[in-house]
């Protein structure tokens, strides 16, 4: 069992190491970025590109929050882990106590036999014999028991030790955790002052209306790119199958390396028109398709809908799915993909907090993130895709 408990333990460990090494790789960014808003002069700083800078802070910053959370759950195991080596450790040790304990009071009472005693007493030679076999190896283990105590009240002492450093890098992470939400409430303030200036200039809706465009596209690549790594998986799985048997492979039984897998899940296309709302209360202010701005002339397509939120800002996934991608593109923000049941993905962008992980598996209703702050308000955008194909979300939508 303790060695049980040392696997589990090394492989927290190489999951935590990974977990800094990430943490790294986003800081780096996050400090590339501020010096890049740093250098900018007062008048650059008041622009739509620093804007896009400081939201590109804002979903660092969220990712470094939600990493540390990942990390502050698997220290918590770990914590548990060695409370419950310890808890095994104690009861061995109370164990060989109580037998040696038993073993001291025998020979109180009876005295200790000698070999000699048992050759004497013995009725025969082979009883002798026997005597004397089963003494020695009374007498060994009463040794390997003194030994064994030894060993476990060292093992005992390291692992408590390895308790409180354990527990003195949980409380560490908790600091850097409540010192990042600060960070990520100053920059979620400086976006909210400097939005307030941006929507006096109407060219910044332009410059907005071309970066959604891009990142329409940039949505539609992700979920290609998504679908493919899916297709591959499922293409080396059969091909391994084939050797042993004929069995058919669906896109839902494939496994991926973080686990993607939406096999358990309920089924995505029986919810069509009964999908819950990702917002609690909103107003649908675009609209699915292709869109003309009479005010600036220009036409856009939209592949979802963008709902304007109006109180909760909270952000819910409206089935169940795995989480497959957290990503920040101009013009949407950070955007978030989830996988669903039945070959479908939902779209969540402009958020401004984010709570889950690449490979997180939520129910219905989950929390994704909350719904960030636009130049047109505090607007979600939505979108639904069946395969490679979008959706019009309101024919999905609970009416």
């Amino acid at each position: 069992m303790l060695i049980l408990f040392s696997f589990i333990l090394l492989a927290q460990d190489a999951e935590i190491e990974k977990k800094k090494k990430e943490l790294e790789r986003i800081k780096a960014e996050l400090q590339q970025l501020q010096s890049e808003l740093n250098a900018k002069s007062q008048k650059e700083k008041l622009t739509y590109e620093s804007y896009n800078n400081l939201n590109r802070q804002t979903h660092l910053i969220s990712k470094v929050i939600s990493t540390i959370q990942k990390e502050e759950n698997l220290k918590q195991a770990q914590i548990e882990n060695i409370r419950k080596e310890i808890s095994l450790i104690e009861s061995e040790i109370e164990s060989i106590r109580n037998n040696y304990a038993k073993y001291v009071t025998a020979i109180y009472k009876f005295g200790k036999t000698s070999e000699l005693e048992s050759i004497i007493d013995a009725q025969s030679f082979n009883q002798a014999i026997l005597r004397i076999k089963y003494l020695r190896e009374f007498s060994n283990r009463r040794k390997s028991d003194i030994e064994r105590l030894q060993e476990n009240k060292t093992k005992l002492s390291e692992t408590r030790i390895a308790l409180n450093k354990e527990l003195e890098e949980k409380r560490k992470l908790k600091e850097a955790k409540e010192s990042e939400i600060a960070q990520l409430n100053k920059r979620l303030d400086e976006e909210k002052k400097l939005l307030a200036m941006l929507r006096k200039d109407k060219s910044n809706i332009s410059k907005k209306l071309n970066d959604r465009k891009k990142a329409e596209l940039q949505i539609k690549n992700l979920i290609s790119k998504l679908i493919e790594e899916s297709e591959k998986k499922k293409e080396m799985i059969v091909s391994t199958d084939k050797k042993v048997s004929n069995k058919r492979i669906t896109t839902d039984e494939v496994e991926y390396d973080i686990d993607l897998s939406t096999k358990n899940f309920s089924s995505f296309a029986e919810m069509k028109g009964n999908l819950i709302w990702p917002v609690s209360k909103g107003k649908i202010v675009t609209q699915f398709g292709e869109k003309r701005n009479l005010k600036l002339n220009t036409v856009t397509v939209s592949y979802g809908i963008d709902i304007l939120a109006r109180g909760e800002l909270s952000v819910k996934v409206v089935a169940d799915g795995v989480v497959s991608a957290v990503e920040w593109l101009p013009g949407y923000g950070t955007v978030v993909i989830i996988s669903h049941k039945d070959g479908y993905k939902t779209v969540y962008g402009h958020l401004g907090e984010v709570y889950v992980n690449e490979g997180d598996k939520l129910k219905t209703g989950g929390l994704i993130g909350k719904v960030g702050e636009t130049l047109e308000g505090n607007i979600l955008h939505f979108q639904i895709w069946n395969g490679r194909q979008s959706v019009n979300p309101e024919n999905w939508l609970k009416k």
